[in-house]
């Protein structure tokens, strides 16, 4: 198959949260048949809530500064499949993703002849797989893996990594995860291994002390990010500056917009300093680091920003951004969620901060329909559009000083970037 093809393919294999197939056996007997790629090269892997995909960029971009020939795994995609693996800070090739995607179907279909499988591959399996041909195929000597659900019991937890890591954990995916913030922290420990260190990032009341019980039974030796301290912040509208200390003095510029990002940025340094990495390319790593949809702007009149905050937690650190930037300034926001998530408790969470709230959907199945939205929340200025296109039009003729905001999933966010980014 070619790239389109080998796309299509993937999609019909289904959603990959709603179909998802918690387990390892798939994905262990089929990296067996491939010839075990994921034992190829080193690995960073990165579990957590919020701000896993924004750290394993940071961490990967110094790497790269350090010399390091890398790789990257991250989900979900924003505009094409190609992004969610890339070879040293670039999205791999399309003609590699179709040539991996071939290679890891024929051999599935193999093992399904052979009745080895009880079904084909689910679609984040697949992709899985082909990272790990393509970090061998193409010599990655190390490659950040972002967990995609859970951790125990996710497709990447296959490896044994040189390092683990752990974002902040809230409430999203329960009915996966569990319904308990302790059951969903259980999850994420599952990617604790005997003998690999692990960096926590701060995290909710007790949850550090649940995850250091946790690490203890595995065996697994933690670095809480909280030995490292924020001195002197510098937050603006577009990044922050700040000095780490901790076991060095090291200088740190984010480009990536936010409070969450400065503190995120700290775990990417205390991880960047547990494997042995020299303070001046940490800095220099995290200087470069690009991760788009996260507070991103793509239009500075009107200011247009794009943020995937999809859950509770992501929706409390954009509304932190917008009361600390843009108070006084009228704030416009193009919404659209998906079914399953949180809608109401996000929605009284941004909504507020709004004078004008523009309901939209994004294409895919799993979307809320803007008029069923509407039903769900209260705004005084709402407005209910089909798709993002009709949302758009309203930023014709805004006035120079208005910002929009575009958000509430990934879905929304990565269309947004195909229509607005060159």
């Amino acid at each position: 198959m070619n790239y389109p093809e080998s796309v299509r393919f993937l999609y019909a294999l289904g959603n990959e949260v709603k179909t998802a197939k918690l387990g390892l056996d798939r994905i262990a007997a089929l990296l067996a048949r491939l010839g075990d790629p994921h034992r190829a090269c080193r690995f960073v892997h990165v579990a957590g809530t919020n701000g896993k995909g924004s750290v394993c960029a940071m961490i990967e971009s110094a790497l790269r500064t350090a010399g390091q020939r890398t790789g990257l795994f991250t989900s979900p995609h924003l505009v094409e499949p190609t992004e969610r693996i890339r070879i040293d800070g670039e999205p791999v090739d399309p003609g590699l993703f179709a040539r991996a995607f071939n290679q890891v179907h024929r051999e599935a279909e193999a093992l399904l002849a052979e009745g080895s499988l009880d079904f084909h591959p689910t679609y984040f399996e697949t992709v899985t797989a082909m990272a790990f041909v393509l970090f061998r195929d193409l010599g990655v000597e190390t490659a950040v893996l972002e967990v995609g659900l859970g951790g125990r019991l996710d497709a990447t937890n296959v490896v044994t990594p040189t390092l683990c890591v752990i974002t902040p954990i809230d409430f999203d995916h329960e009915a996966f995860l569990g319904r308990s913030i302790e059951a969903i922290a259980a999850e994420k420990a599952g990617i604790l291994k005997s003998g690999v260190p692990a960096v926590i990032a701060a995290q909710r009341p007790g949850i550090l002390e649940f995850l250091e019980e946790r690490a203890a039974v595995a065996g697994t030796r933690v670095r809480p990010a909280e030995d490292w301290e924020v001195h002197d912040l510098d937050l603006d509208r577009r990044g922050s500056r700040f000095l780490a200390i901790g076991a060095a003095r090291i200088p740190v510029e984010c480009p990536l917009a936010g409070e969450h990002q400065a503190m995120n940025a700290l775990t990417a340094v205390a991880a960047l300093y547990e494997m042995g990495v020299p303070g001046d390319r940490i800095t220099e790593g995290i200087r470069r680091a690009v991760w788009p949809g996260r507070l991103e702007c793509v239009s500075e009149q009107p200011e247009i920003i794009l943020d995937g905050a999809h859950n509770p937690s992501g929706a409390r650190a954009l509304a932190g951004h917008i009361r600390r930037f843009y108070h006084g300034r009228r704030v416009r926001l193009i919404y659209g969620c998906m079914r399953d998530k949180a809608v109401t408790e996000m929605a009284g969470i941004l909504f507020p901060l709004a004078d004008e709230v523009i309901l939209t959907a994004a294409d895919s199945p799993r979307s809320i329909r803007p008029q069923a939205l509407r039903e769900l929340v209260d705004h005084p200025c709402i407005r209910v559009t089909a798709n993002l296109r009709e949302a758009l039009r309203f930023v014709d003729g805004a006035a120079s000083q208005d910002a929009f905001f575009i958000t509430g999933t990934l879905f929304l966010v990565g269309e947004a970037r195909a229509l607005l980014v060159k």
